[in-house]
C-alpha cells in the first residue's frame, strides 16, 4: 500500500466511498479507513499501515497535508484520524468534540544544511533562533565562527527554508526556539504557522528537505527521517548542558526520560538529560473519544481502535528504528493503552 497524499477536497471524496464490506476470508468485515496530516511521521506509517492491513485486512489511505490540515479535516469529521506533530493546545479542544492523542513514535526535527566543503557544523538555539529571524545573515558571521573555530565559512548569505503549510514540525521547532531565545518567543512565539522574516518557503518535510539538498548556502528545519534518508549534512546542536549533540536515535531517546502526564500532550523539547537532542519531540495520532460520527460504522470505530493498538505492539514500534524513529518509552505505551479504553461507540467501549 503506497501513501496517497490527499488535498481536503480528496479526504473529502474518500469518506464518502469509504466504509467495510465482509471479507472473502474470514467472517468479520474489513474497512478501509482514511487519516491526514503530519508530513514527518509518514515513513513510518507507511511502513507500519502495510503491515497493519497485512495482519488485519483493513486498508489505511494517509494523506501527508501538514499537521494543521490533519486536524482540520478531523474537526471537519471527514477523517478516521488526524496525524499531528503537536498536540492540541486547550484552546483547541474546546472547539471540538473530546479527543484521545495517541503517541505513535519519536523523532526530531534537525537543521539539514547545505555548505559545500563544510562536513560539520556546530550550533546554539540562540543562533538559529537569530539566523531564522534574519538577525545573522552571513555563514562567517562571528557568532557561528565562535562555535566553529575550525571552519572555514564562507562569506555567504545564509538562506533559511521554512515551511509554507501549517505543521507539527514548525510547531516543535518555535517552540524550542521560544524555550532559548526571548527575542524570539516574543516577536513570533509557537505555533504551527509562523510569519518567518527571511528564506525560502517549501512544502512539507519532503519540500524542505529538497530545497536544502539543491540550494548552496541553505539552513532548513526538517523532520529528522527525511534528513537521514536523503544523507543531508545536518548540524549538531548545543543542548541544556552545553554538549554539542548529533540527532540519532540514541540522543532522541535520551530526551525521553522524564515522567509524562496522562493525556500524553507534553513537549520534550529543550531535555535537560545527559546526551539528549534538544529538539526531539513525540507525533500523535488523534481520533475522537465518540466514534459514531458523520455515518461512520461500529466496524469501522472498531478497526480505528485495532489501528491504535497495533502501532503501540512492541514488534511495530521496533520496527521504527528501521526507518530511522526512536520507539515510544515502555512508560508512555502503557499510558497510551489506558486512554486507548476510553474511546466508544454510542457511548460503549471499544476493545
Amino acid at each position: 500500500m503506497k501513501i496517497k497524499y490527499l488535498t481536503p477536497f480528496i479526504a473529502l471524496a474518500m469518506t464518502v466511498v469509504m466504509g467495510c464490506n465482509p471479507s472473502a476470508n474470514t467472517s468479520r468485515e474489513t474497512c478501509n479507513l482514511s487519516g491526514a496530516g503530519a508530513t514527518f511521521p509518514e515513513p513510518f506509517y507507511s511502513m507500519a499501515f502495510d503491515a497493519f492491513t497485512a495482519t488485519n485486512g483493513h486498508q489505511v489511505n494517509y494523506g501527508g497535508i501538514g499537521s494543521g490540515g490533519g486536524v482540520r479535516n478531523l474537526k471537519d469529521k471527514i477523517v478516521d484520524f488526524a496525524g499531528s506533530d503537536a498536540f492540541l493546545s486547550d484552546d483547541e479542544m474546546l472547539e471540538m468534540d473530546a479527543v484521545v492523542h495517541v503517541p505513535t513514535c519519536m523523532g526530531a526535527v534537525v537543521l539539514g544544511y547545505n555548505l559545500p566543503g563544510i562536513s560539520e557544523l556546530k550550533l546554539s538555539g540562540e543562533v538559529v533562533a537569530d539566523i531564522f529571524a534574519g538577525k545573522i545573515t552571513k555563514w562567517n558571521d562571528v557568532r557561528i565562527l565562535a562555535l566553529n573555530p575550525l571552519a572555514k565559512l564562507p562569506a555567504k548569505t545564509i538562506i533559511p527554508v521554512f515551511r509554507s503549510d501549517g505543521s507539527g514540525t514548525t510547531f516543535v521547532f518555535t517552540h524550542y526556539l521560544s524555550q532559548v531565545s526571548e527575542d524570539w518567543n516574543s516577536s513570533y512565539g509557537a505555533a504551527k504557522s509562523v510569519d518567518f522574516p527571511v528564506g525560502q518557503a517549501a512544502k512539507g518535510n519532503p519540500g524542505v528537505s529538497s530545497v536544502v539538498s539543491q540550494t548552496p548556502y541553505s539552513i532548513g528545519y526538517i523532520g529528522s527521517e527525511y534528513a537521514f534518508a536523503q544523507h543531508i549534512a545536518m548540524a549538531k546542536l548545543q543542548n541544556v548542558r552545553g554538549e554539542f549533540v548529533e540527532p540519532s536515535v540514541k540522543s532522541i531517546s535520551l530526551a525521553a526520560s522524564g515522567s509524562m502526564p496522562s493525556d500524553t500532550r507534553t513537549m520534550i523539547t529543550n531535555a535537560d538529560a545527559k546526551g539528549a537532542y534538544p529538539i526531539s519531540c513525540f507525533t500523535w495520532i488523534i481520533v475522537y473519544r465518540e466514534q459514531h460520527y458523520a455515518d461512520r460504522s461500529q466496524s469501522q470505530a472498531q478497526a480505528t481502535v485495532d489501528l491504535l493498538k497495533f502501532m503501540l505492539r512492541d514488534s511495530t514500534q521496533q520496527s521504527a528504528k528501521l526507518v530511522n524513529y526512536a520507539p515510544l518509552p515502555k512508560s508512555m505505551i502503557r499510558t497510551s493503552l489506558e486512554n486507548i479504553k476510553q474511546i466508544t461507540f454510542d457511548g460503549k467501549p471499544l476493545e
